[in-house]
């Protein structure tokens, strides 16, 4: 795959990187947007369970789960991503994923309206993030897929909070 970037045209001075992000992606609604996660982050779908809440969490933390022994932080997507508050319906689940942080990995549950499909993406139907200007940050965008005549913003969930959003859950998870 590293012959694969190498290779990959000079497009505007920039190497397209894109061929790399070509594989499996878990795709999910928030709203009307459709989003993807790198399959081999995902562990399981579960739906709905009861969250404890955890007090001195920043607001898109809803809490803790006890995940078959295991306690498990779970962060609400939507709240992360600044987007209007919704109810849970039947459809609203958790996605469990692993998430590389500065000392360890470490799995967590992110809350998303539902759950689609997996999809394969090749390379080059994905698109680099687009730039925004120096106000928006869009690093944990891996790219934009496009698929059939939508568009899927790709994830990339080690990236989604930060390494001090990242501290605060490993906090919280052992509270």
């Amino acid at each position: 795959m590293a012959s694969a970037l190498a290779e990959a045209p000079v497009m505007g001075g920039v190497r397209a990187a894109t061929l790399d992000r070509a594989g499996q992606y878990l795709t999910f609604s928030l709203g009307p947007e459709v989003y993807g996660l790198e399959i081999l982050k995902v562990q399981e779908i579960i739906g709905m369970m009861p969250v404890t809440k955890v007090p001195r969490t920043p607001n898109f933390v809803r809490g803790v789960v006890n995940l078959r022994g295991k306690v498990i932080p779970v962060i609400d997507l939507r709240t992360k991503f600044e987007m209007d508050l919704r109810e849970d319906t039947e459809k609203t689940c958790i996605i469990v994923v692993q998430v590389a942080s500065a000392a360890q990995n470490i799995t967590m549950g992110i809350i998303v309206d539902e759950v689609a499909e997996v999809l394969a993406i090749a390379g080059d139907l994905i698109e680099p993030a687009p730039q925004f200007g120096a106000g928006v940050r869009t690093e944990f965008i891996l790219g934009i897929g496009k698929v059939a005549n939508k568009v899927v913003i790709l994830l990339d969930v080690d990236k989604v909070l930060s390494w001090g959003e990242m501290a605060e859950l490993e906090d919280a998870a052992q509270a």
